[in-house]
């Protein structure tokens, strides 16, 4: 008879247990839809499920705390959703795609619980890999914005 896998006894308690790898997104911009929507839902286990389940994947807050894996990206946006219901609102500025990466630029507007003003604006990069279960994120970088862009499309010599 064929050995029979069985999960470890801790195997619920794994950052990737409550994934659900039925939602296989066909395209990035899908992908990123469901990850600001689960925010917005304040539903852990629907953020996770978008991370791709390589352990290298990295989420840096706009406060700028680094999260390097799984288990400490649940355990950070677990935090953020203890604290308050939050919503983020967001503009695609700019998105570099190929067969198997997608970067996106967007601009976010964030409100926290019931506020009718924004906080923001702020800059993010998320970063999409395309797999055996679709699109997932890899990395998720925020950072505070001036709300001020430079579009000139001039060259510059850096020094």
């Amino acid at each position: 008879a064929a050995p029979t896998w069985l999960p470890p006894a801790d195997f619920a308690a794994a950052p990737y247990a409550a994934m659900s790898r039925t939602n296989l997104y066909a395209s990035p911009e899908d992908a990123e839809a469901a990850f600001y929507q689960a925010i917005a839902n304040a539903d852990l286990d629907a953020l996770m499920s978008l991370w791709s389940e390589d352990e290298e994947v990295v989420c840096v807050h706009p406060t700028g705390q680094q999260l390097t894996g799984l288990a400490a990206i649940r355990e950070g946006w677990r935090q953020v959703f203890a604290v308050a219901r939050i919503r983020i609102d967001y503009t695609p500025a700019m998105q570099w795609q190929g067969m198997l990466l997608s970067v996106h630029h967007v601009m976010e507007m964030l409100y926290v619980g019931g506020e009718d003003h924004p906080s923001g604006p702020l800059q993010a990069t998320n970063v999409f890999a395309r797999g055996a279960h679709g699109w997932r994120l890899v990395c998720r970088h925020v950072s505070a914005s001036s709300g001020q862009t430079d579009d000139s499309s001039e060259s510059r010599i850096l020094h």
